[in-house]
């Protein structure tokens, strides 16, 4: 499209949404180049609301828009939107071309994450900068407030609300999730904003005036460090909403901040009611309470009874499989930014002279997405389907309690068994006590209601018994643990201080020398701000917890001895029949194992059920010191029951090609102590 003169913006927009349906992708996409290029930011103010839907649809699923998601490099317009997208490519240049005069757009706060949006419209600001100075109050009330976002939070705001908006797409288009387009530009976005060398390329216009969203209201007397924490415990009333100092060191990483922000907002912000009163402490249910006795509003429109309140919200949300590894990309994207940080880069005292993005680094695991992943975590395993897609998530949360794995050193790329996990990391896996045991227990409640003879289900209880076998791992956790119970007596003089969440608190890596009553006040700070202070801890290393592993290790020797019988029955009946096609699995495919697994995970997939869990037992002895002869005693004891007039005997089955396939009754029989009389 020529642009020889200029338009009224209602023109061009006009023009460009007749074109829609005229003209392909690649067309159109050369032709807002020029537009871009050409055209003011005032002429192109009016037309990034439409062409932000037309890209990534609209917020309430009705426009599909580009459907980045289902393209794949095999599509033709995959290259035309991975170059209009790009972070230094057109759509990003409009972005910053209006940027620079300080345009903003709305979104209504209807769009937002359930709990965020229950929470303004209960009246309070949510703990997040990004929602801070930013709502707009309209004549009719809180049920209608909007946010006015810069252009750059407006973009990246729809950009992460595509992964979440329920959309009707069309069926039949598969793919693998890292191929897809959308897939592919949340990488390049985080090697962009959040890069482990370098900095920031700046914006190629002045953005002197630009808005800046910062991690948190700084004080100008107080030196720019995140080990800082000036704020009210406090909630603020959303009328009440801080101003945002736009000091030098903001401005060098707000768009790295914003990005982030919005991710995990977006992506993990999303958990019921339960948990999300669970998070708010005595201080914040105070303001909440004073609010409603003493600050409303005269004059102000009151709300239908009992809407927008916590006690009525409630929000169905089940993450798809695509949603949990795009997190997974953002974990072990994290994990590398900030196990980037220079070795030399000071950690407390002098974190004011080191570079704004290397404090980011320092502090962007624990401070934005510890807390908000730990929910997200537990919420998938609770609700997640007993089932081998549940390994997405599995992945997720082994990836995040292994940053070592994201270093970049040579030892890294070593298989977690051969692995010992270095001491300087024993204050990550103290801060992050809960992501090992209490999700650990979660997990094990999972394992024993599921059919491990099913040999994609085995490969995960395997996984994770390899993970926590790593050595010295067991033992950092144990001492976590035994901190976190050590009295209150110890902390007393540190009592003031009170408890710090993760978003008020410093960095893991802030003191590698502090004394033990200092690591107990971080455990027990840990604990706390995701429990609650009333919370009743069961110990990992429990004699409570260790019954139970005590019974999945029976039900793993059950499913292996039940796995071998068929496996070598089904030799017996076809003869080079495959093991997975027992049990109604189909033949072996490399081309279809977990997309984000690495090759030595996917390729011991398609071993043999029994295999997986021979190595699940002894690990599991290994993590829980548990005596080799008592194992065998309980296997051989539960050999010789099965071998007690049921030796020969298969659980039930139906003829297939290949010999025997399990029925439902047969799973059901594996399950519930097979061999039983049917």
């Amino acid at each position: 499209m020529a642009a020889p003169t200029l338009q009224q913006p209602s023109f061009l927009l006009a023009n460009l949404k007749a074109e829609t349906c005229t003209k392909p992708l690649l067309q159109r996409c050369q032709d807002l180049v020029k537009i871009i290029e050409e055209y003011p930011a005032k002429e192109l103010h009016g037309i990034l609301p439409w062409l932000v839907e037309s890209v990534f649809g609209s917020l309430d699923g009705s426009i599909a828009g580009w459907s980045l998601r289902l393209l794949h490099s095999r599509c033709y317009e995959y290259n035309v939107a991975l170059e209009f997208l790009d972070p230094s490519g057109p759509m990003m240049k409009l972005v910053y071309k209006l940027q620079a005069e300080e345009y903003k757009y709305e979104v209504p706060v209807h769009y937002l994450p359930g709990p965020v949006k229950a929470c303004i419209q209960e009246g309070v600001l949510p703990d997040c900068p990004l929602f801070h100075n930013k709502l707009q109050f309209p004549l009719s009330g809180l049920l209608t407030l909007n946010l006015a976002l810069n252009p750059f939070e407006f973009f990246m705001f729809h950009f992460a609300s595509c992964l979440v908006t329920p959309k009707s797409l069309p069926q039949g288009l598969q793919g693998s999730v890292a191929d897809s387009a959308y897939f592919v530009l949340v990488n390049a976005y985080l090697k962009y904003f959040l890069p482990s060398e370098g900095s920031v390329p700046p914006s190629p216009f002045s953005d002197s005036r630009g808005s800046v969203t910062a991690p948190s209201p700084r004080s100008s007397s107080v030196s720019f460090g995140y080990g800082v924490h000036s704020q009210s415990l406090l909630k603020h009333h959303i009328f009440h909403q801080p101003s945002v100092n736009a000091d030098p060191a903001a401005q060098e990483i707000w768009r790295s901040e914003t990005l982030l922000q919005m991710f995990v907002e977006i992506w993990l912000h999303h958990y019921s009611l339960e948990m999300y009163q669970k998070l708010q402490s005595p201080q914040v249910k105070l303001a909440l309470l004073q609010y409603r006795l003493s600050m409303s509003l005269p004059c102000q429109p009151s709300a239908p009874p009992g809407s927008g309140t916590l006690h009525t919200y409630q929000e169905p949300f089940s993450p798809t499989e695509e949603h949990v590894l795009v997190v997974r990309l953002l974990v072990k994207h994290l994990h590398a930014f900030s196990n980037s940080l220079k070795p030399d880069a000071p950690s407390s005292s002098a974190a004011a002279h080191s570079g704004p993005l290397e404090e980011l680094k320092r502090v962007v695991v624990q401070r934005f997405v510890q807390q908000k992943l730990y929910l997200f975590l537990q919420h998938c395993f609770s609700h997640w389907p007993l089932d081998a897609s549940f390994r997405a998530v599995l992945e997720t949360w082994l990836s995040y309690i292994q940053p070592w794995r994201y270093t970049g050193e040579s030892g890294a790329s070593q298989p977690d068994q051969n692995r010992t996990v270095p001491d300087k990391w024993e204050p990550f896996v103290q801060e992050n006590l809960l992501m090992f045991t209490k999700l650990f227990q979660v997990l094990l409640n999972r394992a024993v209601r599921t059919d491990l003879v099913n040999a994609k289900n085995a490969l995960m209880v395997f996984r994770v018994a390899k993970v926590f076998a790593q050595p010295h791992l067991a033992d950092m956790i144990q001492k976590g643990e035994q901190l976190f119970l050590e009295p209150e007596h110890v902390l007393h003089h540190r009592q003031p201080r009170g408890y710090l969440t993760p978003s008020q608190g410093g960095s893991f890596l802030s003191s590698r020398q502090r004394v033990v009553t200092d690591m107990v006040f971080r455990v027990k700070s840990h604990v706390y701000a995701l429990e609650g202070q009333d919370c009743q801890y069961k110990q990992m290393f429990g004699s409570e917890l260790r019954g139970a592993v005590l019974k999945l290790i029976q039900i793993i020797a059950q499913a292996r001895q039940t796995a071998k019988r068929i496996s070598d029955h089904s030799g017996e009946a076809a003869a080079g029949g495959s093991f997975l096609s027992w049990l109604g699995l189909g033949s072996p495919d490399l081309n279809h194992t977990f997309p984000g697994a690495e090759y030595e995970e996917s390729g011991e997939c398609l071993k043999k059920t029994h295999e997986f869990l021979d190595k699940a037992l002894e690990n599991l002895c290994l993590i829980f010191k548990l005596n080799p002869g008592q194992l065998a005693q309980l296997v051989s004891s539960l050999s010789c029951c099965q071998d007690d007039g049921h030796g020969k005997q298969l659980p039930d089955c139906i003829q297939g090609e290949n010999g025997p396939v399990l029925t439902d009754l047969g799973r059901q029989q594996v399950y519930h102590q097979w061999p039983q009389e049917v």
